[in-house]
């Protein structure tokens, strides 16, 4: 039987500001991927984040981003490899403690936004990126995009890697993503299910100009500001489950000791 992760990037509601709906999508996910901070979520929200997945027994990972709360993270940004290794040493840091705090330790460390996406293309920026996450703790498990810089760093320094894909974005012909400043707008929830079953059992993805690509699925990414989050989360699931395919977190997934 094939597995596969459900991953959800939440915690980002901060101050008066509510984002996504966390409890909710916590009953159809296996992996929480928590704001720290500098995108967006706040240390009360991850707090209350952690504390939900304990309860739903959903893994926790960091969703690091740049200090960008006004564009939400999805803003490029000129960074150099020091200044970004520190920011996710800072952000993992904190998300730790408050896991800690729970008695939980982080499975995974997803970067957020426009880091996540030029990481992905710059083998310097991965670099940096891995080399804190492995200080850290060399168990993490990092997601990445297919045949991205990410992954391939990663796999040099013997770092876990959970490749990944989306169901609520459009993929490119070498696996990325289109990065969008705002959620997608969902039609079909059932063709989009369809459409992460395909992925996961065939390897294959429709990108947004008609082509075929080729790409791997260790954990399929649900947005949770995604408008309809949750009933496209209830809907991948209930495909999966008639395709037997199972649902479980990315560490059973590669096989990584926890």
């Amino acid at each position: 039987m094939k597995k596969v992760d459900l991953n959800c990037d939440m915690g980002e509601s901060f101050g008066l500001y509510s984002l996504g709906q966390d409890e909710e999508m916590m009953k159809y996910i296996t992996s929480a991927n928590i704001a720290c901070g500098y995108h967006a979520g706040d240390p009360h929200v991850m707090r209350k984040t952690v504390e939900l997945a304990k309860q739903y027994h959903v893994a926790i990972g960091a969703h690091p981003g740049f200090p960008d709360l006004i564009g939400f993270g999805r803003r490029y940004m000129n960074c150099t490899p020091y200044e970004i290794k520190d920011y996710i040493t800072y952000q993992m840091g904190a998300l730790r403690e408050f896991a800690s705090a729970s008695g939980l330790r982080l499975q995974h460390c997803k970067p957020h936004g426009a880091l996540f996406m030029m990481a992905m293309e710059d083998e310097n920026l991965a670099q940096a990126i891995l080399e804190s996450i492995a200080e850290i703790d060399s168990n993490t498990v990092v997601y990445a995009l297919n045949n991205s810089a990410v992954a391939y760093v990663g796999e040099k320094l013997g770092i876990p890697v959970a490749l990944e894909v989306y169901s609520d974005r459009q993929h490119t012909k070498n696996g990325s993503i289109v990065l969008t400043r705002k959620g997608s707008q969902i039609e079909d929830y059932s063709q989009m299910a369809q459409r992460v079953v395909r992925m996961i059992k065939d390897g294959r993805v429709t990108t947004a100009d008609g082509e075929e690509a080729t790409v791997q699925a260790d954990t399929v990414c649900i947005h949770g500001d995604t408008p309809g989050a949750a009933q496209l989360a209830k809907a991948i699931v209930h495909a999966l489950k008639e395709n037997d395919i199972q649902i479980a977190p990315v560490r059973e997934v590669l096989g990584v000791r926890a």
